[in-house]
């Protein structure tokens, strides 16, 4: 479907019957400065007695419930004749408005808009940023109706979105699903337009900070350029990367040809830094195709009201986790060295995480809406993003193993683009389906006791297949306590280590080892004193009583964690990782990373 000369959606992602009437979206920025706004919705003619309006409870990209009904102050109703009309909050994000005889309706309200790190909704005296889930009430009964959107903002302040403009600062949609999916900056700003593999792209930024956006855009144009390599085509014509430069506020999020990216603004200029900002881009970048063209059937088309629970988070967001560094490296934007630190450290994160003994991804992917951190999550939990990496990791080895370097995981996501794009949405079993007529095998064992079930994988074998191997930090002490950032109340306990033995938890307050007085910042050195096999006492505050603890360390590996290459690799193993991240081998005959 064209609309207009820039913008292009898929007629799947629209949900969307005939177009018979408007919606207008009307909001005033003119007054910044106490993160305020005046909104305005005009809904065609309700031949109904009510209206219902709603204001999303979360937003795409974030499974968690959030409260963006609190922001709405002074709601007011009216028919066409400028009547005010009777209304009543009927949900957290729902009111009704009651007619005595059809009219449109007017709904205004002002909003509070302060939630800069949740990336829902910020005004402030240079920009505002408006996730219409958080901005701007819909009506189920018009939800697939086209509308517009006009902003009234400051003199030299200039908007930007993935929408198609429909004036300076104004803009169209086919209906609120694309609304809904399409965030918009205004504001003053830093923007650049580039060209990559025929597609027109934007980069945003607002804020100050030690960013070089020339060098950004060099490497979005190369990652932008390389995604026809895994994927037929696009899902888009234009696409419009938004960075935020932040004091504090971090993270990212994708929509249906954006993304919106925070960091603080003095942390782009250190290469490791930087590293954290272009991985992000990319993995929003990859979100275009994996979640915003397909995703699972569950979450398909959005219940804006109520959460709807699905098993595969972990293939929607661990997917593009593991994908996002490879889309670096074939593009040249990461080295070997750097993708091999990043992958180690996972690992190493991994192996120490007691929580895959606990639970599944497929279970933590259905928990992603209630799910906490801490030491709980720590010890009983995995993270979607993190779990869901190495099961994809095991997977794309797994499948290359059995086609024998023919068809590797991304095959997979090839497929679901191609075979299931919304609004179909794929399943368990439609993935399943896709693996074994790819490999020719049965994979509902692998997926029992990978996903269906808590896995541990063994990554010296799964390493071995690219001949590569893990190299550990020297064994120190451990005895499994971690303290709170500059106290000595302990933030975790690991499951199963001597303190979590010796009764110790997380929220205990140390005092003393073996009745001597021990300081926050000298606790790690104190340890240090002792070796594995040695008997301590603990002396700490539980429950506000003192109370002693004795317990018996013992030692794992500790520093950094690093993949190598194997002394002598075969033909077989060069090929498989050429097959796996499609760069040739990296390492010399020593075992060094080659400079390139």
């Amino acid at each position: 479907m064209n609309i207009g000369n820039k913008y292009w959606l898929p007629a799947t992602l629209l949900f969307s019957a005939p177009v018979f009437s408007q919606v207008t979206y009307k909001i005033d920025l003119t007054q910044p400065e106490h993160h305020m706004a005046k909104v305005e919705v005009t809904f065609p003619k309700v031949n109904s007695d009510d209206l219902t309006v709603s204001l999303p409870v979360w937003r795409t990209g974030k499974y968690k419930v959030l409260p963006t009904g609190d922001g709405v102050r002074n709601f007011v109703a009216k028919d066409e004749g400028g009547k005010v009309l009777d209304w009543a909050r009927t949900e957290t994000g729902t009111w009704q408005v009651e007619l005595d005889k059809p009219s449109k309706v007017t709904v205004s309200y002002n909003l509070y808009a302060n939630e800069l790190g949740t990336r829902t909704r910020h005004i402030s005296s240079t920009h505002a940023y408006l996730d219409a889930s958080a901005v701007f009430m819909y009506s189920p009964e018009f939800r697939n109706d086209e509308l517009n959107v006009e902003l009234k903002v400051p003199k030299k302040w200039k908007s930007y979105s993935g929408l198609e403009s429909d004036g300076k600062n104004a803009f169209v949609a086919p209906n609120y699903d694309v609304l809904v999916d399409s965030p918009i900056e205004t504001g003053v700003s830093h923007h650049r337009s580039f060209k990559a593999d025929g597609r027109n792209y934007e980069l945003v930024i607002w804020g100050e900070g030690n960013y070089n956006i020339d060098q950004i855009v060099t490497d979005l144009k190369k990652i932008s350029g390389q995604a026809h390599r895994w994927w037929d085509n696009y899902p888009f014509k234009r696409y419009v990367y938004m960075v935020h430069a932040t004091s504090g506020a971090r993270g990212a999020t994708e929509h249906l040809n954006s993304t919106i990216i925070q960091l603080p603004r003095f942390m782009f200029r250190e290469r490791k830094d930087y590293l954290r900002f272009i991985s992000t881009a990319s993995h929003e970048f990859i979100h275009t195709w994996n979640v915003k063209a397909y995703r699972p059937a569950e979450i398909a088309k959005y219940d804006y009201q109520h959460p709807k629970l699905t098993e595969l988070l972990w293939l929607a967001e661990g997917s593009t986790s593991y994908f996002q560094n490879q889309l670096l490296l074939t593009a040249g934007v990461m080295t070997p060295k750097e993708y091999f630190a990043d992958l180690a450290k996972r690992i190493d994160s991994n192996i120490k995480k007691p929580g895959k003994q606990v639970q599944s991804v497929a279970e933590s992917s259905a928990n992603e809406w209630t799910s906490t951190g801490g030491d709980y999550a720590h010890n009983n939990s995995v993270n979607i993003y993190s779990e869901g990496y190495m099961a994809s990791l095991a997977l794309d080895m797994s499948m290359l193993n059995d086609t024998e370097l023919k068809h590797s995981y991304r095959d997979v996501h090839r497929v679901l683009y191609r075979d299931y794009k919304l609004p179909k949405g794929y399943t368990n079993n439609d993935v399943k389906h896709i693996i074994k007529n790819l490999t020719g095998k049965s994979y509902e064992s692998w997926w029992k006791s990978h996903i269906s079930e808590p896995s541990t994988l063994d990554f010296t074998s799964l390493l071995a297949n690219a001949g590569l191997k893990l190299k550990f930090g020297k064994d120190k002490v451990y005895s499994g306590m971690s303290l709170s950032s500059g106290s000595l109340k302990l933030a975790r306990v690991s499951k199963g280590s001597p303190a979590w033995k010796a009764g110790i938890g997380a929220g205990d307050q140390i005092v003393a080892i073996n009745g001597l007085k021990v300081t926050a910042s000298g606790f790690n050195k104190r340890l240090e004193d002792f070796k594995a096999g040695d008997n301590i006492e603990v002396t700490a505050f539980k429950d506000d009583r003192l109370q002693s603890f004795k317990l018996k360390l013992s030692s794992k590996p500790e520093g950094k964690v690093q993949i190598k290459a194997v002394e002598k690799p075969t033909k077989a193993q060069k090929a498989f990782l050429k097959a796996w991240l499609g760069i040739d081998w990296p390492f010399d005959a020593k075992g060094q990373y080659l400079k390139k």
